[in-house]
């Protein structure tokens, strides 16, 4: 249940974990005794798909009221917002516990509800290869983890250059954040899926069903957030509110994922040059990874249990309806063996913590620091 997932990687030093160790066997051993416990199945949970009702809900009724109902500026403007935050928590509540398997026992069910990430405009199927794979592997390590490129825009390692404008990241990076949903929908899959790879790692060769779904799902976008508002309102107020909902996407999205791995608590180890990492995958995956607001419901709903990311980075194949009880068992092991697990305790207190790693490395001063930041 904590799988080491591979992919292939173009750098002749591939990294190697350690062997697994006493806290990693323990940790299995533990949570698989929890999950085979009467009501505890990693898959198929009823709760789950209660969920999904609700949340695609909320989305219907969104898009609904804002395309056949607003008729004044700011009731657009709030349903233009909840439109962006469904379609966020489509991504990090619904699509995210399908494309890891984690939704259903069955795979054509999670295929079919992984589709939601291509319906809300991105391809599914480049996501495995950059989530799953590269970066649930190789977490927060610069050569290997691709959610740590972003190119110029900002300075998000210690080994990456520093450029002046770099000093001010902390303050507009906020704002690039929300680009992120339309820079994925007409950029990224496209770029990735010309080029075979994301960053120095292959994508699995898509099938002619793997593209027949992407150009389906990349239509099927175009018509409900697009085509069908145009065809009922003027174009000016259209772009305004598709604007408004997919920024309000990408900075949720974004946020949400920085907080887990780009906070001042999280480590950014470096790779030997014969690909050595000095600890195992389960105390790697500790190290470089952070629970966030723990105790409130409202993020653990929205983000899809990803404010346990820890736990989610351990068995990302469990439902995460379950994080909040495999993080008691989680800390009292780590605790037993010595390993720290890393908590921020509220939501403000992370974003914080962003922020600041963000400054620090903007500077010149931390040039040579051997710390890191993250990035979607």
């Amino acid at each position: 249940m904590v799988p080491c997932m591979q992919t292939e990687v173009l750098d002749p030093a591939r990294p190697r974990f350690r062997a697994h160790g006493a806290f990693h066997r323990d940790i299995k051993a533990r949570v698989e005794a929890w999950l085979a416990q009467p009501g505890h199945a990693a898959r198929d949970v009823p709760a789950m798909y209660v969920k999904t009702t609700v949340i695609a809900l909320w989305f219907a009724a969104s898009w609904a009221l804002l395309v056949f109902a607003a008729d004044s500026w700011w009731l657009a403007g709030l349903l233009a917002v909840s439109l962006g935050m469904a379609v966020a928590t489509i991504g990090s509540a619904v699509m995210h516990d399908a494309n890891h398997s984690a939704y259903s026992r069955h795979p054509l069910v999670n295929r079919a509800v992984a589709w939601s990430l291509d319906a809300m405009g991105a391809s599914s199927h480049i996501w495995k290869t950059k989530h799953n794979a590269a970066h649930h592997t190789w977490t927060n390590l610069d050569a290997h983890d691709d959610d740590l490129h972003v190119g110029p825009f900002a300075r998000l390692t210690a080994e990456q250059p520093l450029r002046p404008w770099h000093r001010f990241q902390h303050l507009y990076m906020w704002g690039l954040y929300g680009f992120l949903h339309p820079k994925w929908v007409f950029f990224d899959d496209f770029a990735n899926l010309l080029s075979g790879r994301v960053g120095n790692h292959r994508i699995e060769r898509p099938s002619r069903t793997d593209l027949l779904l992407l150009w389906a799902g990349k239509a099927t976008f175009l018509v409900w957030a697009l085509a069908i508002p145009l065809s009922l309102h003027d174009v000016g107020p259209v772009l305004a509110c598709w604007l408004l909902a997919s920024v309000t996407t990408g900075v949720t999205l974004s946020v949400t994922f920085q907080l887990a791995h780009c906070v001042e608590d999280a480590e950014f180890p470096t790779v030997a040059a014969d690909g050595r990492i000095e600890r195992d995958f389960a105390e790697h995956q500790l190290a470089t990874t952070v629970d966030f607001a723990p105790g409130n419901p409202i993020v653990t709903w929205l983000a899809g249990g990803l404010n346990y990311q820890v736990e989610h980075h351990l068995f990302p194949k469990v439902c995460h309806l379950h994080y909040p009880a495999i993080a008691v068992i989680v800390a009292q092991t780590a605790k037993e063996h010595g390993v720290r697990h890393r908590v921020t305790p509220t939501l403000f207190a992370a974003i914080l913590s962003h922020y600041r790693m963000l400054r620090r490395l903007g500077t010149p001063a931390a040039a040579a620091a051997p710390q890191a930041v993250c990035a979607v």
